[in-house]
């Protein structure tokens, strides 16, 4: 027990101050963002805006997530109750099942996104394509911000 009330404060004492660590600002946000030749750099306000909307996703993706998570464990728990059912309904219910499935893969893949393209707006290294390391475009990250991939990569993907 001594050791770990002594361990205690230390531990406390790094996460208070990780917490109070300062996250980048904007403005430095923008200073090391890189952009297309053709296009301005990015402004505070640009990354504030595009922060927001990636804090937003996620909020709403982890709700949809936790709600499709409820609705599967809701699903799999009246698996058992299916005592007399006749085929149609047994397909109904695993048809359903599926779909709760797929809605909390999506949620999560979304999530995932949403938290990788805020961890790379905040190390500095958003808006680059990962795939040919080439800046995405402000245009698309401002219509798409979680867009991993340039136009051209992107659409590469998409034929194959």
């Amino acid at each position: 027990m001594t050791t770990s009330s002594t361990a205690g404060p230390r531990a406390s004492a790094t996460k208070t101050s990780s917490k109070t660590a300062s996250k980048p600002t904007a403005r430095s946000i923008a200073e090391r963002l890189r952009v297309k030749d053709d296009e301005s750099p990015w402004n505070e306000d640009e990354i504030r805006e595009v922060r927001g909307v990636l804090v937003d996703e996620i909020e709403q993706h982890r709700v949809e997530l936790k709600l499709a998570e409820d609705e599967l464990d809701d699903l799999l728990r009246a698996s058992g109750d299916g005592a007399g059912d006749d085929q149609a309904d047994a397909g109904a219910k695993t048809a359903e099942r599926e779909h709760e499935i797929s809605v909390a893969a999506n949620a999560r893949a979304s999530l995932l996104q949403a938290e990788h393209a805020l961890e790379q707006l905040e190390a500095g290294t958003y808006g680059i394509c990962e795939n040919c390391g080439n800046p995405i475009g402000k245009l698309r990250l401002q219509a798409r911000p979680r867009a991993t991939l340039c136009m051209t990569c992107q659409q590469k993907q998409d034929r194959h």
